[in-house]
């Protein structure tokens, strides 16, 4: 119930900052930032000071309620705030949806010279839709646990992209790419055919851009209740246990990774160098509490685009890490200007890392990248296109 309401009241709050931020920021609109400024760094515990007020808040009307006599107005209140900024954030989520692109060039013989550029646009070659070379797209159904309930068996289902001319005999890399509050297993649209992750995918392949790998789009909430209109959040905190417990070891099971799956039980670690974790919104969110700061023993790259309320504030992150024994081989970020939602909370959790950890070394293993741009899609497919040509290049292993 804390969560929610923080949530809410966080998401009301940066719509009134986060305006003013863009107005700020308009001289550097289509600059790609990636230094950390550090007369900023002061700023980053804007969330956990939110939070503490958001507590204060709930202790003040709590004791006041005696004196109002008035608790259900309270729980009024709250459920309004709360439906007004899930409907904001499922509005922004679904504004925009892209697909595959139809292929004008006829040339079989076209150039196969890698082109892709970590930056502000997608090459148009890279979104065409492939008939040759191409991957293929499963929908799977595996045994979870309502982590958020009772703990009892549950089925979830996930999408995964396999690179195109799979093979039993290789073992593939795997990115596991998370949705947002509104969303669920097809939001990315791997579902279909003509989905624009599966194009980027298929292409940056054929060019020869990257080492083909596996991408999959679970159901983020770790609970019975995986409806994507549903209005319990709880399960979003929980579903470090569904990677580590269900959905990671029925991939090493049933696909050729790197993890070496023992039914009688396996160290996840040994194959993190070969995993990343990646999401949208309440994804990035979920990429940093849960895949960075919780799961960094079966992870090692870290994709967060638009980070949303409720993700730690880069001193959280920075103090949990402080002790960690494992590489953190890339943390990249991406966020819009305009981001009225979550431009404070996903510039508080990881614009200044750098200065925060050791564990972070800007233009190394750390990337912090704003852009023109709100809270859709035009972001997202960005920071998945960026983030796929960051991903497993350390060489390790």
């Amino acid at each position: 119930m804390r969560k929610k309401y923080i949530w809410g009241l966080i998401m009301m709050m940066g719509f009134l900052t986060a305006c003013g931020n863009a107005k700020a920021n308009t001289a550097k609109d289509a600059e790609v930032v990636t230094t950390v400024d550090e007369e900023s760094t002061a700023k980053t515990d804007e969330p956990e000071i939110i939070e503490e007020e958001a507590s204060e808040i709930i202790e003040d009307e709590v004791l006041s309620e005696d004196e109002t006599g008035d608790a259900e107005i309270l729980e009024k209140d709250e459920a309004k705030a709360n439906e007004n900024a899930y409907a904001e954030a499922i509005e922004q989520e679904t504004s925009v949806q892209e697909e595959a692109t139809e292929s004008t060039n006829t040339d079989e013989s076209q150039d196969r010279t890698p082109t892709a550029e970590i930056g502000e646009h997608v090459l148009p070659k890279y979104t065409n839709l492939r008939t040759d070379e191409a991957g293929t797209i499963e929908h799977i159904s595996y045994t979870g646990h309502d982590y958020a309930g009772d703990g009892s068996e549950i089925t979830k289902e996930a999408n995964v992209y396999l690179p195109p001319n799979y093979d039993t005999e290789k073992k593939y890399n795997v990115m596991i790419l998370l949705h947002g509050i509104g969303g669920d297993e097809d939001e990315w649209g791997l579902n279909k055919s003509t989905s624009r992750v599966k194009a980027i995918m298929d292409n940056l392949a054929y060019y020869g851009d990257i080492e083909p790998f596996i991408v999959v789009t679970p159901n983020g909430r770790a609970g019975s209740d995986t409806k994507k209109d549903t209005k319990l959040i709880d399960s979003f905190y929980k579903f470090g246990e569904e990677l580590r417990n269900d959905l990671i070891p029925y991939l090493d099971s049933h696909y050729s990774t790197y993890g070496e799956y023992d039914e009688a039980g396996y160290d996840l670690s040994e194959a993190r160098a070969h995993r990343a974790i990646a999401g949208l919104s309440m994804g990035g969110m979920q990429t940093i509490n849960i895949g960075l700061d919780e799961c960094n023993d079966i992870f090692g790259y870290f994709g967060a685009f638009s980070a949303a309320p409720t993700s730690y504030p880069a001193a959280k992150t920075a103090g949990i890490l402080e002790n960690c024994e494992y590489p953190i081989y890339y943390l990249y970020n991406i966020c819009g200007l305009q981001d009225r939602i979550a431009y404070q909370s996903a510039s508080a959790a990881a614009k200044n890392l750098p200065a925060l950890s050791d564990k972070f070394v800007d233009g190394e293993n750390f990337m912090w990248q704003e852009m023109t741009g709100g809270h859709d899609f035009h972001i997202w497919y960005q920071g998945f296109y960026n983030f796929a040509q960051i991903a497993f290049k350390h060489d390790s292993e």
